[in-house]
């Protein structure tokens, strides 16, 4: 796609608008489209006074917004054009605002008419959405009526290019039961709903489960719903394609069959890869594409990640080469139209592995135009400036951000609003064809996805202190210069982006230790902790103004979360320095001064809805068919935020939540214990010994019942005074008594 860089090639694209609309356009004003169906779930108060037109006849993505007959006139070419001229109304004329985490849709009862009209092209054919992480540590128990907030979600957000691998144990299941496998065999091979992320990819068998045959068959029926809503609002869904990933049984049913065995190296059993020499991989890959059609359809974009965080049995250029040809092979027997698209994810994690001639063999074995690859964490690091753009291959900048669903302030923002557009411009970035944002988890940090996706409609860099006035004003309703001060230091200190490659956990969700940081409880900052105080004592401020304000209370909750989140650390210091000095005393009231701020956390917490553990397990129990079904889904959403597998897991914490619920009755108790064993063996502690100890108590609460509150309670600016009141004067002189910590992660 050629981007119109001068004056005369606009103006054709305007001509060409012009012309063809007078004969293609289409008022869209029922309530039986799509379009308008999307107006209606998002201003449903308003809808009558837009009207809405498509015109496909210009294949690039485009909008207008004018005014027309007394209304407002959405023209585009496909739904989500339509949705995206939608969005840009709501933030640039009546400064409104949808995110996860905060919405403002506060407008008058007569929406403004347009002086001029709007017209908006995207540079960019691809706008890819979600990793295979995604559908686990944060979707893990979506339902339709949250599926459906998503879809309209990014096509606000003019997302055309989303994962879809929702349902896909049922087709698997179809596909070897048809070669003779029984539920026995395949018994210890689904893994748990927790867990289908890296079941997908290869990396685990069985984990979590058995999985029942009722959630293969409703997780059937919500893909459909999520694939015919994709696809009639205009997107072009990626679905999966088959790597070699086969069932341990596998060698019961073909003796014969070339299998090699892998390990993903983080505590779980093998797993088996069919040789991609072997007949059946093309046979096997071919039968899952065709079964895959005949339910879900097809858009000709196959995911499929060979090696995701695997290490290649062979460096071999030649050998990866010819494993990369089967794989799409197998894609294109079942379509000739297929396009492989490929997370580049193993270039970054296994760097040493993937050098220029295993990169390049690779991905010359597959046609050009029918290979994408995801530059998936292109705002850490660009892979495709190191691989001359992927060796001619097409493919998408992305924002990877949150790791594990970990909730930090934390982002590159100053990259997220450049780099975009200059890689666009960058005569070196070869085949660019999109942007995408593929993070692990979501629902977090607002700001950095409203970001992300402004450079949608954009080829050229965002000037981030005029975007954050735009910003402050559609989340807040009104500018203030005190906030906007305030912004000016959360780019500074939180989302600065440097030195730290996500966002730090705070110590008090580590197992328990004196030390200042554990594998998977990072501690280090990219900025000293103090220098985000200032920004507190803003919000705090300005909080009175703001009490009507849906994202300002999130945003003070988020602040002052993080404030005592970071000043957990010199606190848990001095706890330590109180041991390892003798003092009984001071190990005591530091003691308690913890447990305490982890009270006063789960307190703040508890008034917002976006940090309660209690929906998660609700919403985990609810696609329980039976008591067994439903205490299995408990146990899987409880496993993934804690241990995330066995008691012995070294992944314990990579996916923890700074959650009310969790607070209180995880982390808390936790630090209690150890609090009590350091006193009832003072001279003599053993962490090892506490260690191992603690690992039992871990596992039962994993495996317990239990509900948490799924409301929100109590009033978020007036917690957050009150904290502030409380610790304001504490935090400085604290972190000034702490010595520095060596990180060695």
């Amino acid at each position: 796609m050629r981007l119109l860089n001068t004056y005369a090639g606009y103006l054709v694209f305007l001509l060409i608008c012009s012309c063809t609309s007078q004969q293609t356009k289409e008022h869209t004003e029922s309530v039986d489209t799509p379009e308008y169906a999307l107006l209606k779930r998002t201003l449903p108060n308003h809808a009558d006074q837009f009207v809405i037109e498509l015109d496909s006849t210009v294949q690039e993505d485009w909008f207008e917004i004018d005014s027309h007959n007394d209304k407002i006139r959405l023209s585009g070419n496909n739904g989500v054009s339509v949705a995206s001229a939608l969005y840009y109304y709501i933030k640039n004329v009546v400064h409104g605002q949808i995110t996860w985490n905060g919405t403002n849709l506060n407008f008058p009862e007569k929406l403004p008419l347009l002086s001029e009209k709007i017209i908006k092209k995207t540079p960019y054919e691809y706008r890819y959405y979600l990793n295979y992480c995604t559908f686990n540590y944060t979707m893990s128990w979506w339902d339709w009526e949250r599926w459906e907030k998503e879809l309209d979600w990014m096509a606000l957000h003019g997302i055309n290019m989303p994962l879809a691998i929702t349902g896909e144990e049922f087709i698997w299941d179809n596909v070897y039961k048809s070669y003779g496998f029984t539920e026995e065999d395949l018994s210890g091979f689904f893994s748990g709903p927790s867990y289908f992320s890296w079941f997908w990819m290869g990396n685990l068998d069985g984990w979590g489960g058995p999985l029942p045959q009722s959630w293969k068959e409703s997780h059937r029926d919500l893909q459909i719903k999520i694939l015919n809503r994709a696809r009639e609002l205009g997107m072009t869904p990626v679905l999966p394609a088959f790597t070699g990933h086969v069932p341990a049984s596998f060698k019961r049913i073909f003796p014969n069959a070339k299998l090699k065995q892998t390990n993903w190296g983080n505590d779980f059993e093998d797993t088996y890869i069919l040789d991609c020499d072997d007949p059946l991989f093309a046979e096997i890959g071919k039968r899952f594409l065709e079964e895959q059609t005949k339910i879900y359809g097809t858009d000709h974009l196959y995911s499929a990640d060979t090696f995701n965080e695997n290490t290649p049995p062979s460096n071999d250029p030649e050998y990866l080469s010819n494993l990369s040809k089967q794989v799409y092979e197998g894609m294109r027997s079942a379509d000739e139209e297929a396009v492989w698209v490929m997370q580049g994810w193993l270039f970054y994690s296994h760097r040493d592995f993937w050098e220029a001639p295993q990169i390049k063999g690779l991905l010359d074995a597959v046609p050009d135009d029918n290979m994408i690859i995801l530059d998936l964490a292109t705002e850490i690091e660009p892979v495709w400036k190191r691989t001359e753009a992927f060796y001619g291959k097409k493919w998408i900048w992305n924002m990877l951000h949150n790791f594990g669903g970990n909730i930090s302030m934390f982002g590159r923002i100053e990259t997220v609003a450049t780099q975009p557009a200059a890689a666009l411009q960058d005569s070196t970035s070869g085949k660019l064809k999109g942007i995408g944002l593929t993070m692990e988890a979501i629902e977090q940090n607002p700001v950095l996805y409203e970001l992300m996706t402004d450079n949608t409609w954009n080829n050229e860099p965002i000037e981030l202190n005029n975007w954050l006035k735009s910003y402050n004003l559609n989340r807040y309703g009104a500018v203030n210069f005190k906030l906007l001060e305030a912004w000016d230091i959360l780019v500074q200190t939180v989302y600065n982006g440097q030195t730290i490659r996500d966002g730090a956990e705070s110590i008090i969700v580590a197992r328990p230790t004196f030390e200042g940081y554990r594998r998977w409880a990072r501690t280090k900052l990219n900025y000293p902790a103090e220098d985000l105080l200032p920004a507190w004592d803003l919000f705090v401020e300005v909080s009175s103004e703001f009490e009507h304000s849906d994202g300002f209370k999130y945003d003070v909750v988020d602040v002052t979360r993080q404030v005592l989140a970071n000043y957990a650390l010199p606190l848990q210091q001095q706890i330590s320095y109180a041991y390892n000095n003798g003092n009984q005393e001071a190990f005591k009231m530091y003691s308690t001064e913890f447990i305490e701020l982890i009270e006063d956390l789960d307190r703040l917490l508890a008034t917002r809805k976006d940090f309660l553990l209690g929906p998660w397990i609700a919403d985990a129990r609810g696609w329980g068919t039976t008591p067994d079904e439903k205490a299995l889904y408990e146990q899987n959403a409880r496993d993934l935020i804690t241990l995330w597998g066995g008691a012995d897991n070294r992944l314990h914490e990579y996916s923890n939540r700074q959650w009310s619920g969790l607070m209180n009755d995880f982390y808390k108790p936790r630090w209690e214990q150890f609090f009590a064993e350091v006193q009832n063996n003072w001279s003599d502690f053993d962490q090892n010994q506490f260690d191992e100890a603690i690992k039992t108590w871990e596992w039962n609460w994993v495996t317990t019942e239990k509900s948490f509150p799924v409301e929100a309670s109590g009033n978020a600016i007036e917690v957050a005074k009150e904290l502030h009141d409380k610790y304001r004067s504490k935090i400085e002189p604290l972190i000034a008594k702490m010595k520095p910590i060596i990180y060695d992660y």
